[in-house]
């Protein structure tokens, strides 16, 4: 069991073999044991994967970016389903990171409330609190998690 109260902030990126996958209109669309997470007090982990395990097609880049403190300039990106269904500004990723975030370039994070069902190790995950946060929460983290009404000057 985790604590998310127990992860750094700064954050940190730590690899995962954990088994991810994502699906979308009933179509796997990423299937990968070669992730990484991001680790960061009070938030559950955000899960990047890499793009060669995406399928193709899937991402289609949008205008406009956000900074993180810590990670530099986030770019979005709409995930199309097989049916041709836009679900917009659904992931992000940083082509070019802050120092120490390096191992994010060629990576994407997807908003798992977003998907139809992103799971690690068969387990379904539920979606971080909130509307701007991506953290992927399991049985395997606890919190409470930051995201929820009241939590923004956490």
């Amino acid at each position: 069991m985790e604590s998310v109260w127990d992860y750094p902030r700064p954050p940190i990126v730590v690899p995962s073999s954990e088994h991810v996958v994502i699906e979308l209109d009933g179509v796997v669309i990423v299937d990968t044991e070669r992730s990484l997470r991001v680790l960061e007090t009070s938030h559950p982990p955000v899960y990047y994967v890499p793009a060669d395990a995406i399928a193709p097609g899937v991402l289609r880049p949008v205008a406009g970016t956000t900074w993180c403190e810590f990670k530099g300039a986030a770019s979005y990106v709409d995930v199309v389903g097989v049916d041709g269904r836009v679900v917009p500004r659904a992931a992000w990723h940083y082509p070019e990171p802050a120092a120490g975030f390096e191992a994010l370039v060629g990576h994407v994070a997807f908003y798992p409330g977003r998907m139809d069902r992103c799971s690690v190790d068969g387990e379904t995950v539920t979606a971080q609190p909130g509307d701007f946060y991506g953290g992927w929460i399991t049985s395997k983290v606890t919190g409470p998690f930051k995201g929820t009404p009241g939590t923004d000057r956490w």
